[in-house]
């Protein structure tokens, strides 16, 4: 289960917010596994200038912490002892539990949002994602269905230092942009895509504390808005 979460819309929790993480693990069971889109850099803290790239880290799976965009709670899974976490810097998803190892191993480098990407299999397995009291533009899965459809995309490059057999080496990468909605959509079409999935009578709405929240099995959402992005663009 991939889980966006936005801890504080769930209220007061005795024992903290890692309470959140332990009840999760709880619901999916000791073969189960939680997700959590972790991220890295954003293109804002990469300078140009060469002196300046030389104080940046590489980017290291084990120690480098989430982007502090995505909220507290992959950052918080990131360092749930036994997590695991997979190798592209941008696309890195933590995994924790039962296929953790499965799910984060073998992560293209190259277009991350892809099939082989932790999204790709989470279709695969049927797995679900899990919208935690937060907005749901965070459907992260739906860069797996930008992917996957035909559609014009805007390609992005970019640069940034890897950890390869203990030295600093910068890569350069590429992506279809997911900072960007593709050209001639609205920046917020998740939205509407999430709103017309529910209005089928598929995926799960409820509370979780005060969290208003919502479940879809990947399997199907996927599916729907790679139709949905096609029709749009009619092809």
């Amino acid at each position: 289960m991939l889980v966006h979460a936005a801890l504080r819309s769930v209220g007061p929790i005795i024992g903290g917010a890692d309470v959140v993480v332990s009840a999760l693990r709880d619901v999916v069971g000791s073969q189960g596994t939680i997700l959590g889109y972790t991220d890295w850099l954003s293109e804002d803290d990469v300078p140009a200038d060469p002196g300046a790239r030389a104080e940046i880290s590489p980017f290291d799976p084990l120690t480098s912490r989430a982007n502090r965009d995505n909220g507290w709670f992959p950052e918080m899974l990131r360092t749930t002892p036994r997590a695991r976490r997979s190798g592209n810097p941008g696309a890195s998803m933590t995994a924790l539990g039962g296929r953790a190892e499965w799910f984060t191993a073998d992560h293209a480098l190259d277009y991350g949002y892809g099939p082989n990407s932790p999204l790709g299999k989470l279709v695969e397995v049927d797995g679900k994602t899990l919208l935690l009291g937060c907005d749901w533009a965070k459907m992260t899965i739906q860069h797996h269905a930008e992917h996957l459809a035909n559609i014009p995309h805007r390609i992005k490059r970019y640069e940034a230092p890897l950890l390869v057999d203990g030295k600093t080496v910068w890569r350069q990468f590429e992506e279809f942009d997911t900072s960007h909605s593709p050209d001639g959509l609205p920046e917020d079409y998740f939205v509407t895509v999430v709103t017309e999935f529910l209005a089928t009578g598929k995926g799960w709405r409820g509370g979780i504390g005060a969290a208003p929240s919502v479940l879809v099995r990947a399997k199907e959402i996927v599916p729907f808005a790679v139709s949905w992005l096609e029709a749009y663009f009619g092809r």
